[in-house]
């Protein structure tokens, strides 16, 4: 008798179950874009296509450098703010494991145990009565028109782009470290320039006194020289605050107080990594700030399907089992069996405008993702042209200051022995010499703009070109 009581309400279910779902709302596409044919800055780039699966390598062993090595580990264990970026993209996932549980019936289990007295009426004697009840409860809800789908899709979306949040962070917080190490390492080699300079200098001042001494020379010649070597030496003490300050900032980005962080000096610099002829474009796309940009207008596309699904009908079957009785003994007997079987469904029939104005914002928020993901894509084009520009032209600047340098050291030189014959004044001389030592200064200040560009290249193009690298 049950069964037949039952066909009946199924059939109509299991009817548009078979049907299939029908899935509300855009299907994404990859906003268009036009990639130039090539960029200003290199010869050999072709247009760019969507590769952000490429690998990433450890571009940062390019530069040779075993303690940048060590930093770089040292900040993917203990940086904070990729701490808080993974536990951005970890609560990204229970989002996105949330939103596919809709797919799955919802279980309950649920006992009672009550007992009851009546009260006494019309000389009736009062009385007294157990109740216990174990049941299990489910619905589940048909996804009839793709919302559920449409949300998982939309969480996805959002998981995705944490994923690529997540990798940009590290990308950035990689080519800051490498960038604050190197003008670190810029400064040292100027520390031990002026080192070098203070000495040359307390030198000149000796010879200025003994020329006093010989009658060859006045006064003013000594004080001009004093005046340079103090000069020289305050700005000595000037680039130990600076490489305190850039010291400082690597021990926040390696996780470490900068009070127990330190990093013994280095006179030698290694040298700038030549980009390759050819470097391929579509390393551009590997670019995680462009894929976190463009599975973010995924989402808000999914989203969409959300709010036009508002305008059909939901339904859900709910079932529920168990048993009843007036003690726990007489549970699990047949007569005891209770059940329950059934479908709902809800259709609001006015809003006031309210779904409309929903849809109406997700069409609007996928608008602000799109022009998001576009910008993104022109920030990063952007930054390969600066970044190539000016490891082109700084090299080319690079040859000119050294030829610069190499005349002022002459130049110095010939200064010098002059004010030892007795030919040149001791203007000459400082003329000369502070001459020489902006130019070898400006020198080491170009390296480490080049060590920068270098850094910030590698970043642009989305983490290095050498795929030979491991990720």
């Amino acid at each position: 008798m049950k069964k037949k009581t039952l066909t009946p309400l199924l059939a109509p279910v299991l009817a548009a179950l078979i049907a299939g779902c029908t899935t509300v709302g855009p299907d994404h596409q990859r906003p268009a874009f036009d990639l130039p044919a090539d960029y200003r800055a290199a010869d050999g780039w072709k247009p760019a296509t969507p590769a952000d699966h490429l690998p990433r390598g450890e571009w940062w062993r390019a530069y040779g450098d075993p303690v940048l090595d060590d930093l770089i580990a040292r900040t993917d264990r203990a940086n904070q703010t990729l701490k808080a970026a993974l536990g951005t993209y970890r609560q990204a996932r229970a989002a996105a494991a949330q939103a596919r549980a809709g797919f799955l019936p919802e279980v309950g289990l649920s006992a009672t145990a009550q007992r009851s007295r009546s009260a006494a009426i019309q000389g009736r004697s009062a009385n007294q009565s157990n109740t216990t009840q174990l049941g299990l409860d489910a619905s589940w809800e048909a996804d009839l028109w793709g919302r559920i789908g449409r949300q998982v899709e939309a969480a996805g979306g959002d998981l995705d782009a944490s994923a690529a949040d997540l990798a940009s962070v590290r990308l950035s917080l990689h080519a800051e470290l490498v960038q604050n190490y190197f003008q670190l390492r810029v400064t040292d080699t100027q520390r031990a320039l002026y080192a070098r300079t203070v000495a040359a200098y307390e030198k000149a001042l000796e010879l200025a006194r003994n020329r006093i001494a010989a009658g060859v020379a006045t006064r003013g010649d000594e004080a001009s020289a004093l005046a340079q070597l103090r000069a020289a030496q305050a700005q000595a003490v000037d680039l130990e605050l600076t490489r305190s300050q850039l010291a400082n900032a690597i021990a926040v980005l390696v996780g470490e107080p900068a009070s127990s962080f330190a990093l013994p000096p280095a006179d030698a610099l290694a040298g700038v990594p030549a980009v390759p002829v050819g470097l391929p474009s579509e390393l551009l796309e590997r670019r995680p700030d462009i894929a976190a940009a463009e599975r973010r207008v995924a989402a808000a596309n999914a989203r969409i399907g959300v709010a036009q699904a508002a305008w059909f009908p939901s339904l859900t079957l709910n079932a529920s089992t168990g048993y009843a009785g007036n003690a726990f003994a007489q549970w699990f007997s047949a007569s005891n069996l209770v059940w329950s079987f059934g479908l709902s469904a809800a259709q609001a029939v006015w809003d006031g405008g309210r779904r409309d104005a929903q849809i109406e914002a997700a069409r609007a928020a996928h608008e602000v993702t799109v022009a998001d993901y576009r910008q993104t894509v022109l920030i990063a084009l952007q930054e390969v042209e600066d970044n190539l520009t000016a490891l082109r032209l700084l090299d080319d600047e690079a040859a000119l200051r050294a030829q610069a340098l190499a005349a002022a050291r002459d130049a110095e030189a010939l200064a010098l022995n002059r004010y030892r014959a007795g030919t040149a004044s001791y203007t000459e001389v400082i003329t000369a010499q502070t001459t020489a030592l902006d130019n070898e200064r400006t020198l080491m200040q170009l390296r480490g703009r080049q060590f920068s560009a270098s850094a910030l290249l590698n970043k642009a193009v989305g983490g290095g070109w050498d795929g030979r690298l491991s990720p």
